[in-house]
């Protein structure tokens, strides 16, 4: 019956890989999206949704091999000899995924970092449109309160 169990732990971890790796992509997708010369909000957008489709479903993933894993931990511990090979392939795909999870974390940073400086850009640029326009504004303001003389006629018979 732990077997089972185990099994069911493997089968976890696993797909707990593919998640990563499909995390993985995403952030290389935002990367991409971010070292745009014009990048697309929409586009990043898009991919921040579907990476948090995927962090929902990692959550899920994780809350359910512990929750399995509690279940299981006593018989495992009283009879390691015997499950051996499965508790190995189990601390292989644990290794692995905790690796790939180091990676993401480091994809993740950089990202920040590009984001930031993206938006940081951004901010200028309309902080200068606002000025342009405020001194546009101002100078049409100006010339309209300027007291120009209206054209006078000039009497010539004296």
């Amino acid at each position: 019956m732990i077997e089972n169990y185990l099994q069911v732990l493997e089968e976890s971890l696993l797909k707990k890989k593919e998640v990563l790796l499909a995390i993985e992509e995403m952030n290389r997708e935002q990367e991409q999206i971010l070292k745009d010369e014009n990048p697309s909000m929409e586009a990043f957008d898009e991919s921040i949704d579907k990476k948090g489709l995927l962090i929902e479903e990692l959550s899920r993933l994780d809350d359910g091999f512990e929750t399995l894993y509690e279940h299981i931990k006593e018989q495992l511990l009283h009879n390691k000899d015997e499950y051996k090979g499965q508790i190995a392939r189990l601390q292989k795909l644990i290794a692995e995924v905790t690796d790939k999870s180091v990676t993401i974390q480091a994809q993740e940073a950089r990202n920040k970092k590009s984001a930031e400086k993206y938006f940081a850009k951004a901010r200028r640029e309309l902080k200068s449109g606002r000025v342009n326009s405020k001194a546009a504004l101002d100078y049409y303001l100006n010339m309209n309160k300027a007291q120009i003389a209206n054209p006078q006629f000039i009497d010539k018979k004296k």
